[in-house]
């Protein structure tokens, strides 16, 4: 049945791009037109400035009036399409800009899912409660310290004076019991009176103790 009366296959519709484009085609095209259009009014206007008065002046001036009305009408149409080539671009920028904020929505409201889902396996009251526990155990540690540093047998407050006078004690006490003699024994004796002669002056004279020997 569809080879007999066949079938109207639905064209795509055109993007606002693609009208873009198409416009921008036609504009170049009549353009084109109007260029054509200036030199067959250049070449008129040499032709009336070489004629004198007359009829075939004016035959030429006819032409050149209906050259001149076509292209008024190419430039009417011209600015229309520009104008239309405006809009249309106005329009798809404000298309994308409308997509880019709507992509910026959808990654927010994705962002703000994946947020609420991670922070609702949060429990603030769990987190508190082991700042808590670990200041309780850094405490404990604290104590267990100062516990196993502690010195035993020795009283909490000592007077250092009374250190002080135990050590001078302590002095005067060595003193009494070291031996006078004893106490003497690296003092220098009073009979010295000259320093004592080295061993290079107490050598003998060789001859003189060969002459004993003879």
């Amino acid at each position: 049945m569809n080879r007999i009366f066949g079938t109207t296959q639905q064209r795509p519709k055109a993007s606002l791009n693609d009208a873009i484009a198409s416009t921008d085609s036609r504009v170049s095209t009549i353009e084109v037109k109007v260029k054509k259009l200036d030199a067959e009014l250049s070449r008129y206007r040499d032709q009336m400035a070489k004629m004198r008065p007359g009829p075939g002046k004016e035959a030429v001036q006819r032409r050149a009036l209906g050259v001149l009305k076509q292209k008024r009408l190419y430039e009417g149409q011209i600015q229309q399409l520009q104008q239309q080539t405006f809009n249309m671009e106005s329009a798809a920028m404000t298309t994308e800009n409308l997509r880019n904020t709507m992509a910026t929505l959808d990654a927010m409201k994705q962002a703000n899912t994946e947020m609420r889902r991670q922070y609702g396996k949060i429990d603030v009251d769990k987190i508190e409660q082991i700042h808590y526990d670990m200041e309780d155990m850094i405490e404990q540690a604290n104590e267990i310290q100062e516990s196993l540093g502690r010195s035993y047998g020795v009283p909490d407050e000592i007077d250092e004076d009374e250190l002080q006078a135990e050590l001078d004690a302590l002095e005067t006490l060595e003193d009494e019991e070291t031996p006078s003699y004893l106490q003497d024994l690296n003092a220098t004796p009073d009979f010295i009176d000259e320093a004592p002669i080295s061993e290079s002056k107490q050598t003998t004279n060789p001859e003189a103790v060969k002459t004993v020997a003879t």
